[in-house]
């Protein structure tokens, strides 16, 4: 959806952080041993601890199927890493210690359907909800109790596994808790989607958008239409920065790629269904169109055979050949088709269209598309394509589904029952929501984990920045806006530059930490510095887990402005409180011995250098990773 930019790698040395993180808090604690993300509604703590040995007995009755498949998952999850198999019986004896779980009989009105209440006793642990999805995330709140080695996928022994006695109340402030992934990019295994689940469910993100379609590829088997996973899935291949690669020369083999077969989106939806994730499955149309286009070159205006994108700088001259011909009916044909098999596999109300960034140049040339204007009294281009998302709106309720879109599907007039998901800032979801239509919040600035996490000289090559705080300090509801029409909020993860999963896992972690605190916690319950004092925890959690996460929040900012005499000067600063920053102009690295920066100093280059060196440290201890920014770079921001 976005193009990146080119900039220098670099990376941290992350066992030194690790280590100084699981001994140095940064900040005195708010809840010495409660570090729950996302925050809950509320807790109280209490003296004493429940200790998880092989005494403990799980004490569940229920005839709700998806109950036990919890029961059987957390079970499972409790023996993987401590060795300990709980028998579950329908009731404890006197002397035994219990974790019960409990589906209330009568609702509890506060907590509503995904929220729980949880007391931790020295004897027993009772979780209590009116559903099963929220007996999961009072789980997931009880295994954040615990050590962080819990997340270990092997039995780690010697370990006494305590958690704090806790009374807790908790649910969400907004019903759509999600995460995309752009698996059209770049292809994702099975294997890897429901790894990639298994960690969103950990911060109680309960909806997954799967971007299946694009100029990239096409990753959704449809049976109809086999050209399309013949064709569509496959590109030439290419490694290195996206936006550059050279397109397929003659006769070269497309072998990059792959799909999910419809047997494979099953699986996915139904392991993410027991874990009370819905998948959402996007195909973007009209634009982003080009792998439906190469495998049927006749849906384009121009009708010209295109290979499927390897990552081309095809973008950047705003020509792309890559939407369809609206003015052609064999579009909706194939569109009809598509839309029946997809709305077969995903149980999902809605399904996501795309409408966004759309060239209408070829629309205009088009005679087909001329003709479709004026048979339908259409005054421009815009309105040519609000009558294309009208029109797939009326397939999509054909099929029993709710058609949702990017905010592009506001121009020309918004489908009468179309959902809006705001990307381009907040206007477009202000503007679906006073015309009482659901939204989603997802602007680019706090939302898109594609883009830089901190300073480009120290990340690798994306476009924009989102920093970890701007995630944290988002608010979804805008001013005078009704919330009843805020479904909620996701985070964006496009893969242009994420080739792998590793990198994919780097870009969502921590600031999917401090979405789902965005979109689960109360405003008033939210706090920077807390925050960043359970993200320790969290890390440690993490590591455990394997998982790969950004620790970018802890380099320093640097800021250029230019002086009065025009020269390029840079102010320092750092997201974390409490950091030390210390510089360096002589082209060495500078540590602890080197001049410390004082705060609203203004830093000159002096004459003769080129580059700064930046660091910062924790009570004395190196934390974040060094920046070396020419002093070129820093004039080219400055002028941006």
């Amino acid at each position: 959806m976005n193009k990146p930019k080119s900039l220098v790698t670099t990376f941290l040395c992350f066992s030194q952080l690790i280590l100084l993180l699981s001994v140095q808090p940064l900040y005195p604690a708010q809840n010495e041993q409660v570090k729950i993300i996302p925050e809950p509604v509320k807790v109280i703590e209490k003296q004493g601890e429940f200790v998880l040995d092989n005494n403990v007995v799980l004490v569940a009755i229920s005839s709700d199927d998806t109950l036990n498949e919890t029961i059987k998952w957390f079970s499972d999850k409790i023996a993987t890493s401590t060795g300990i198999k709980m028998p579950q019986c329908k009731e404890s004896s006197n002397n035994q210690k219990s974790i019960n779980l409990i589906l209330e009989k009568r609702k509890n009105q506060v907590i509503g359907n995904e929220g729980y209440v949880m007391s931790v006793n020295p004897d027993n642990i009772i979780v209590k909800a009116n559903s099963a999805s929220g007996i999961f995330y009072g789980l997931q709140s009880l295994l954040q109790l615990l050590p962080p080695s819990i997340e270990s996928d092997s039995v780690i022994k010697n370990t006494r596994w305590t958690i704090p006695c806790v009374e807790i109340t908790d649910y969400p402030r907004f019903g759509w808790r999600g995460l995309m992934l752009d698996v059209a990019r770049h292809f994702f295994t099975k294997q890897e989607v429901m790894a990639y689940i298994d960690q969103m469910v950990k911060y109680k993100y309960n909806t997954l958008h799967l971007h299946l379609s694009d100029d990239q590829g096409w990753r959704v088997e449809i049976k109809s239409l086999p050209q399309l996973t013949n064709i569509g899935a496959w590109r030439v291949e290419r490694t290195g920065r996206f936006d550059t690669f050279s397109p397929a020369f003659a006769n070269e083999p497309a072998t990059y790629g792959g799909f999910y077969t419809q047997d494979d989106i099953r699986e996915i939806v139904e392991y993410a269904a027991k874990r009370y994730v819905t998948i959402l499955p996007e195909i973007d149309v009209p634009a982003h169109s080009l792998a439906l286009i190469a495998s049927f070159p006749n849906l384009s205006c121009t009708g010209k055979q295109y290979s499927v994108d390897p990552g081309t700088d095809f973008y950047t001259h705003k020509l792309a050949d890559n939407v369809l011909c609206i003015g052609n009916d064999s579009v909706f044909i194939v569109l009809d088709k598509i839309l029946t098999e997809l709305a077969g596999m995903f149980p999902c109300k809605y399904i996501h269209i795309g409408g966004d960034e759309a060239y209408k140049g070829f629309w205009d040339q088009c005679p087909k598309c001329r003709q479709r204007m004026k048979d339908e009294n259409l005054k421009n281009t815009d309105e040519l394509q609000s009558y294309f998302i009208k029109r797939v709106e009326k397939i999509l309720k054909s099929k029993g589904k709710q058609l949702i879109g990017w905010d592009e599907i506001l121009d020309g007039g918004l489908a009468p029952e179309a959902t809006v998901m705001s990307w381009r800032g907040s206007k477009g979801g202000i503007a679906a929501a006073t015309m009482q239509h659901n939204v989603v919040m997802c602007p680019w600035s706090n939302c898109y984990l594609d883009l830089y996490q901190g300073d480009p000289s120290a990340e690798p090559p994306t476009y924009g920045i989102c920093r970890l705080s701007d995630t944290y300090n988002f608010e979804p509801v805008p001013e005078g806006v009704n919330e009843k029409y805020i479904l909620g909020g996701q985070g964006n993860l496009w893969t242009e530059s994420v080739p792998n999963i590793r990198q994919a896992e780097y870009m969502t972690w921590p600031r999917g930490m401090a979405l789902a605190e965005v979109y689960w916690s109360s405003k008033k319950n939210k706090n920077w510095d807390w925050f960043i004092q359970k993200m320790e925890d969290h890390f440690l959690r993490l590591d455990a887990a394997d998982v790969k996460y950004s620790r970018s929040t802890f380099n320093a900012v640097v800021t250029p402005r230019k002086t009065w005499n025009d020269e390029i000067a840079v102010t320092l600063s750092t997201e974390v409180k409490g950091l030390s920053i210390y510089y360096s102009f002589d082209n060495t690295f500078p540590d602890k011995f080197y001049p410390l920066y004082k705060e609203g100093e203004i830093l000159t280059f002096p004459k003769g250098s080129d580059h700064i060196n930046v660091i910062t440290y924790l009570n004395n201890k190196e934390i974040g990773q060094r920046l070396c920014i020419s002093k070129q770079e820093l004039e080219n921001r400055a002028t941006e």
